[in-house]
């Protein structure tokens, strides 16, 4: 059975079983003892896409307990963080073997993450659908 990641939302609109949630977005910093001399933010709002399958009743401005798989999760860390990354060592390493000039190679590595970035962006439809939130209960 996969781990849920799960947060607290207040919803913003419903429109049929999909709900817009907004959800406050905070980092590891708010347990942190010196919070108050830190200049880092400590949190966001995002608002996110919601299922709600079992047609649960709710009404905007509502607390909904969401949640999604942590395998979301890792496919995002992978496709946000680590393929890039990867399309930028194996770039760098490519141009440079072949010029031997470390500009060049340098500025060929950051444009090879364009047609990457680009594809992800094409894909985008595609890639919402797999990042599915659903509403387990509302609060």
């Amino acid at each position: 059975m996969p781990s849920n990641i799960k947060h607290l939302g207040i919803v913003e609109s419903i429109n049929g079983t999909r709900l817009k949630v907004r959800i406050e977005q905070t980092s590891a910093c708010a347990a942190c003892s010196v919070k108050q001399h830190c200049h880092v933010p400590e949190s966001k709002e995002k608002i996110i896409d919601v299922c709600n399958p079992q047609e649960v009743v709710c009404a905007v401005g509502q607390k909904v307990l969401i949640s999604g798989t942590t395998a979301m999760g890792m496919k995002a860390v992978l496709l946000a963080f680590v393929f890039p990354f990867l399309v930028l060592l194996l770039a760098l390493a490519s141009v440079l073997h072949l010029t031997h000039n470390e500009l060049v190679s340098a500025l060929a590595a950051l444009g090879a993450l364009v047609p990457y970035y680009l594809i992800i962006y094409i894909c985008r439809k595609r890639l919402n659908r797999s990042f599915i939130f659903r509403l387990e209960n509302v609060v």
